[in-house]
């Protein structure tokens, strides 16, 4: 998605260019934007079902015993060896 915002930043500054500078994009009309807004509702829609489906969707058991599972540890803080692992 970070992509498209670039290609649009771009698209913008390069416009910008083109007006400061007097020359006539080679854009296509307004008019034909419509068809290229439709063509940015179609990726929207196809990328919108599978994020809500995910966000919607209940954490696996697997996944909420590994959470449970694994020590809180803060930054700069030692982690220790269970006992039973550790040399001696």
């Amino acid at each position: 998605m970070k992509a498209y915002f670039l290609s649009l930043g771009v698209g913008l500054l390069v416009g910008v260019i083109y007006s400061l500078s007097g020359v006539r994009s080679p854009a296509p009309p307004t008019i034909a934007l419509l068809g290229l807004l439709g063509l940015l509702g179609m990726l929207l829609g196809e990328q919108a079902l599978p994020l809500t489906r995910r966000l919607l969707q209940a954490p696996s058991a697997a996944s909420v015993a590994a959470e449970r599972q694994t020590p809180e540890v803060s930054v700069g803080q030692k982690v220790r060896a269970p006992k039973d692992r550790q040399r001696q």
